[in-house]
């Protein structure tokens, strides 16, 4: 083992600096687990868990101004694989859809040339996943496929867009924030643009709604006064122009925690709307001390917000407990503050621009600052005593009751944090005296911080290049002097931050290595009024952190230091001032060796010669010493072994004697002057002796700059002009390049390596000096957009550019973008993602970790397995493993399904399994218990099981809705309903409060509400009748008959909504479900039947929906898997699944379903099984494949039998494995 590897070949990279305002919402945490940011043209790939950069995309022209991840909610499989795919918009309107991994551009798509305002990708049919829409300004959403770049239709709409937001629950419909308020569509369909131009709402503005300003006697202050302020918010008539100023709301988005809520935010109040009522039913209020909203994340798992604050301040507000505790009525929804973070110091360029929120667990928040820093924070729980301080009036925040659908211990001491529902219960309990609830509290831990470069401009210098004297402590340090005075130094193979040094007071001029481990920096002063600065020359050494003053007192007050040059073997320093001599420095005693004359000529340009005579005076040293040697009297035996010794001791010492006191070798430079004559120094020791002097070239104008390697000079001038001199030939070749100052010529490292790095003021070009020729070159406007503020090279055939736009890009010698597999690098601490594997090997590493029932234990050693596969796969995927198992959320050895499910899928973002599972846990659970308790079986499928079903064995939460248990369900209406009783301010509102009331069976209520309708109402007379129809109906029987036949031609002519009011009045609820689902209400239908329903009529009501979502129009099977699940008709799932050829989500269902309890046995459990053992024998799993097959009867003997014979072969596929995997939509 070798104990330090040096990787000579660096990866070409892109370290970034500060943002560019444009870039403010180009943020984006996808499923895949990783951050997408842009940082002015390029974007960069940040992985949250270590912290690191892992890639950077580069291809935009304009600045980015949006990305978005692709979704992960389909079923993987080898045709699907898991793909990183990545939409980003710049502010020239393009478009570009890359894959990740290799960095390279899958489509591009361009519309107009204005910057795109905002993207997401569609997300809700299984049949397509490629479907992105996009905000065109000023008014056009267009879909796009984002795999081929095809249009499939574009609407324009009368307002400018702003954004938009989708409806979680229900993919037709879509809000857009527009300048003037907001229209919600609800025909939204991929293969149609939307037919109507939507519903419009204005936005009464919180601070100016006329409505309001009633004169009140007492003021109230704060909260209260932004409460009175938006009692009524959404208005269908335009608002006067002094109601509304200006728009200034901030941000829209549907709460995904519950259906048909919305979110306002503005600086200083969030305003949560139900939008059956459109009427405001909570506001989050700042004091007027706080500090205002930029952006809310609102939450999936819990009805919970994340705040981002204009302190960079990230607050978590919990919804409170709706559950009346005492009697009196709860007035509306209230967002408790429950953690909050540091904030960081805000200065003019130090501002925070977005937060975004991991959408796999929602317990970690990542924050962007302008000034390239990415903050990472985890929300992290802990049991709490109980409430230490109940003034502070907030009810306490309660643990889940169970974890992966397995019950809690009670007073458990750890708390589960993988995700945010598994540290917080769910917002309504019925509170159950005989259960005990388990207090957490919440915190923000700070555990990863990205920090970018300082603001340009820079100056660059790279470490002395590899040797083979240096080759086993060598490390690639490249130098960035920056303008605040500080010296940053990376680490180019990792690209990480190697130390930050706050060397100068102001803005660094240059830097020069005196070895691999120290170098030299100067900066200078603004100019006083005599045009005289004080200079400031440091000594950094790097291992230490110790710096010094390499002049001393010397520097205040006089000319400034043009440049300063180190020479070849870092034995001498030349310091050239502006308006002053040039003094030469012996570097190693730090003593001025030579201050020269006054009337030392000007110099424009220098350049340390590389020949020297160190090799000579080594071998004169040599010499002598062996002589010295020698001369000792030893007998010939002896004398040859201490000669042998002495040699090799002088060899040790031979190599350090390039910084060694001993020898001073000859060194010499040249220098030009103003009129461009070229003068020759040179120094030995402490004698500095005036050489040759050559005049102008009268092609030349004044010489800016020299570059000397082995027999060729070259020099460049303001001009433009390059001249070559082959100093062994004696002859020179002038070339004008036409491109302006010539700044800076450097020649690459590496012996007989003749290529030369030129930097003008609009670009830079590579030549090769042997041939003189042009290789490559950039220029600004032609081919990028950025100006180069200074150049190097970082290995032979790396260059390495700093840029105005705040990057240092180390790019190949092409000086093309610098994008890279992500899979080619090497990074400093291993990355966990499944993604940058081959397709295959990360369904392995799935299948893997998923279930190892084949050995009893749990491993994460995959070389313990029967797994056949090339070395090189097998060294990737124990890597991902390796990586992992430092995650602290592995399971522990008492290994059950379910949780792992439940686990493996979060690990991989996998949207479409966390679901199924996570649904599927509950329900499996809660039929386990029912099943036992009617019928006392002899298995007991879990502990769980021995518990009363009067425990609060928890319900699914209802985010999702109609999933949830009847009961939960029905008194999640009723306490919405009862708010929005309390919130009506109109005629209207309550007409639509008394309409829900009677559907859930509120008859009294909804009868005092008729009755409130005011006699000068044109529905007074309508209202009345109604009140006496409501109360009347219970006591007569004949009656029934009529109302139902008025009902159903009310339904006939047109009125749905009148006709199943009806037939709920006379418990008819099951027919008004089967007209709603007539007549397409679909989700109307589930609703009713959830809250009016027996278990039997909601069933069949429930399962007619999932026939329909299954049918190819509707096509949402995975949906309807769901639904079914809830109705506990297991069997049905399982052979949907199997047909839709998920074939390793129906053998783990199966399975879990079999160790439940809740099914005897399967008609697909034979065909499943075999299916999933022909899957795993096509990913080299051979173990696992050969247990699954030995379970699977009939079939799985030819399994098995095919795996003997092909024992060492490698992971063929099966016969009929090929077409299996290749169409997974073969059976939609």
């Amino acid at each position: 083992m070798i104990p330090y590897t040096v990787n000579i070949k660096l990866a070409a990279r892109t370290l970034t600096g500060t943002l560019n305002l444009q870039n403010k919402t180009a943020v984006d945490w996808g499923w895949q687990g990783l951050i997408a940011q842009g940082c002015h043209t390029s974007i960069l790939i940040i992985d949250p868990k270590t912290a690191q950069t892992i890639q950077v995309l580069e291809r935009h022209k304009a600045n980015v101004v949006k990305v978005k991840w692709s979704r992960e909610n389909y079923h993987h499989s080898l045709s699907s694989p898991y793909s990183l795919r990545l939409a980003s918009a710049d502010a020239a309107g393009k478009i570009i859809v890359w894959d990740v991994v290799s960095g390279i551009a899958h489509c591009e798509i361009q519309e107009h040339t204005k910057p795109i305002q905002d993207m997401d990708w569609l997300w809700n049919q299984d049949a397509s996943r490629d479907l992105l829409l996009a905000v065109h300004p000023p008014n056009y959403i267009v879909l796009w496929n984002g795999d081929t770049g095809t249009k499939l239709w574009k609407k324009s709409y009368a307002e400018n867009i702003l954004s938009f937001s989708f409806d979680p629950f229900d993919p037709a419909n879509l809000a857009l924030l527009t300048s003037e308020g907001i229209v919600f569509i609800t025909d939204f369909s991929h293969s149609k643009p939307p037919g109507s131009s939507g519903k419009k709402v204005y936005i009464a503005s919180p601070h100016s709604s006329p409505a309001h300003s009633k004169p009140t006697a007492i003021q109230p202050t704060g909260a209260k006064k932004a409460l009175n302020k938006v009692k009524v918010l959404i208005t269908n008539e335009k608002p006067t122009a002094e109601a509304v100023t200006l728009n200034d709301c901030l941000q829209l988005s549907y709460l995904p925690s519950k259906r048909s809520h919305m979110l306002l935010l503005y600086p200083r109040e969030i305003l949560i709307l139900d939008l059956e009522l459109s009427q405001t039913v909570g506001v989050v209020a700042i004091e007027r001390s706080g500090v205002p909203f930029i952006q809310v994340i609102p939450c999936a798992q819990r009805d919970a917000l994340y705040c981002l604050h204009e302190n960079g301040c990230i607050t978590l507000r919990v919804c409170r407990s709706t559950t009346p505790l005492a009697e009196e009525a709860v007035q509306e929804l209230v967002y408790d503050l429950r953690a909050q973070c540091d904030a960081i110091r805000v200065t003019k360029t130090v501002r925070p621009y977005r937060a975004m929120l991991c959408p796999v667990n929602e317990n970690r928040a990542a924050l962007v600052v302008s000034d390239g820093r990415v903050m990472l924070w985890e929300l992290k729980a802990h049991a709490s005593k109980a409430a230490a301080n109940p003034s502070t009036g907030l009810s306490p925040l309660y643990t889940p009751l169970d974890f992966c659908a397995t019950p809690l211990a009670q007073n458990q001491k750890r708390i589960p944090d993988l995700s945010l529902n598994s540290m917080i219960g769910k917002t309504c309990y019925a509170i159950h005296t005989q259960y005990i609830l388990q207090e957490v509290q919440l915190r923000f831990i700070l555990t990863g911080l990205l920090s970018g470069l300082p603001l340009p401009p820079f100056s660059l210098r790279m470490c002395p290049p590899l040797t083979t004297k240096n080759i086993n402590h060598y490390q690639p340090l490249l130098a960035v002097g920056s303008s605040n005075g500080s010296v940053l130094v990376y680490n180019l193979t990792s690209g990480l931050l190697h130390k930050e040094l706050s060397v100068h007071s102001c803005e660094v001029r240059g830097i020069e290595w005196v070895s691999l481990t120290s170098f030299l920096s100067f900066a200078t002063s603004a100019p006083n009024n005599m045009g005289l600065v004080r200079n400031e020359l440091q000594h950094v050494d790097l291992r230490t952190g110790r710096c010094f003053a390499f002049r001393g007192e010397r520097g205040n007050d006089e000319s400034a230091i043009e440049m300063i040059k180190v020479s070849h073997l870092k034995q001498y320093l030349v310091v050239v001032f502006r308006d002053k001599p040039l003094e030469l420095w012996d570097v190693r005693t730090g003593t001025l060796l030579r201050e020269m004359a006054k009337n030392f000529p000007t110099v424009t340009a220098l350049e340390w010669s590389p020949s020297h005579n160190l090799k000579s005076l080594k071998k004169k040293q040599l010499a002598a010493r062996e002589a010295m040697a020698r001369q000792t009297t030893l007998s010939d035996a002896e004398q040859s072994s201490v000669e042998s010794s002495v040699i090799s001791l002088l060899q040790d010492a031979e190599s350090k004697a390039e910084t060694s006191q001993g020898i001073s070798a000859r060194e010499h430079f040249v220098f030009t002057d103003t009129d461009g004559q070229v003068y020759h120094i040179t120094v030995e020791g402490n004698t500095v002796k005036d050489g040759a002097r050559i005049p102008p070239d009268g092609s030349m104008g004044s010489i800016a700059c020299i570059a000397w390697k082995g027999d060729t000079l070259v020099l460049g001038d303001v001009d433009g002009n390059l001249n070559f001199w082959d100093l062994k030939a004696r002859l020179s070749r002038g070339f004008p390049t036409h491109r302006g100052w010539v700044k800076k010529i450097r020649f690459a490292p590496g012996k007989g390596n003749q290529k030369l790095l030129v930097m003008y003021t609009d670009g830079v070009d590579v030549w090769d000096t042997k041939e003189v020729q042009m290789v490559s070159s950039i220029r600004v406007g032609r081919n990028v957009t950025y100006r180069i503020l200074d150049i190097d090279w970082c290995t032979s055939d790396k260059v390495v550019l700093a840029s105005d736009d705040g990057c240092v890009r180390v790019l190949e010698m092409a000086m093309k973008s610098a994008s890279y597999r992500m899979d080619e690098q090497d990074l400093t601490d291993p990355v966990w993602c499944p993604y940058l594997l081959l397709p295959r090997a990360a369904l392995t590493l799935k299948a893997f970790l998923l279930l190892q029932p084949w050995s009893g234990t749990f491993t994460m050693d995959i070389t313990q397995v029967d797994y056949s596969e090339k070395d090189e796969i097998k060294g990737l995927v124990q890597e991902q493993l390796n990586s992992l198992s430092k995650s602290p959320h592995l399971p522990s050895t008492d290994f059950i399904l379910i949780p792992h499910s439940l686990l493996c899928p979060s690990l991989f973002g996998d949207e479409s399994d966390l679901l199924f599972w996570t649904v599927t846990a509950h329900y499996l659970q809660s039929f386990a218990q029912a099943r036992q308790l009617d019928v006392p079986g002899p298995t007991s499928p879990s502990p769980a099981g021995a518990r009363q079903q009067s425990t609060p064995q928890g319900h699914l939460d209802i985010c999702h809705d109609t999933l949830c248990e009847s009961s939960f369900f029905q008194r999640f209406q009723l306490e919405r309903v009862h708010l929005q009783e309390v919130k009506r301010s109109s005629y209207e509102h309550t007409k639509k409060c008394a309409d829900q009331l009677l559907l859930l069976g509120q008859t009294d209520r909804a009868v005092q509400l008729l009755l409130e309708t005011s006699a000068d109402n044109p529905s007074y007379y309508c209202d009345s009748l109604k009140a006496c129809l409501v109360t009347t109906i219970p006591s007569s029987g004949p009656s029934q008959s009529t109302i139902k036949l008025v009902a159903t031609n009310m339904i006939a002519s047109g009125k749905l909504a009148e006709g199943v009011q009806l037939l709920c009045l006379i418990d008819k609820a099951a027919d008004a479900c089967r007209y709603l689902q007539t007549y397409g209400e679909w989700n109307r239908a589930a609703w009713l039947a959830k809250v009016r329903l027996n278990p039997a009529e909601a069933s069949d009501v429930l399962k007619r929906w999932a026939e329909h979502l299954c049918s190819p129009q509707v096509n949402q099977k995975t949906k309807a898997i769901l639904v079914l699940l809830s109705l506990g008709c297991f069997h049905k799932v399982g052979e949907m699944l199997h047909s839709m050829r998920y074939f390793d989500r129906a053998a783990l269902f199966i399975e879990a379903c079999l160790k439940y309890g809740v099914m005897e046995d399967f008609s697909t459990r034979l065909g499943s099984f075999a299916d999933y053992a022909r899957l795993l024998r096509s990913t080299g799993l051979r173990e696992g494949s050969a247990l699954w097959a030995s379970r699977a009867g009939g079939a799985g003997e030819e399994i098995l039998e095919e795996l003997f014979q092909g024992e060492g072969s490698g992971p063929d596929i099966a016969p009929g494995e090929q077409e299996a995997n290749s169409s997974p939509g073969a059976a939609d």
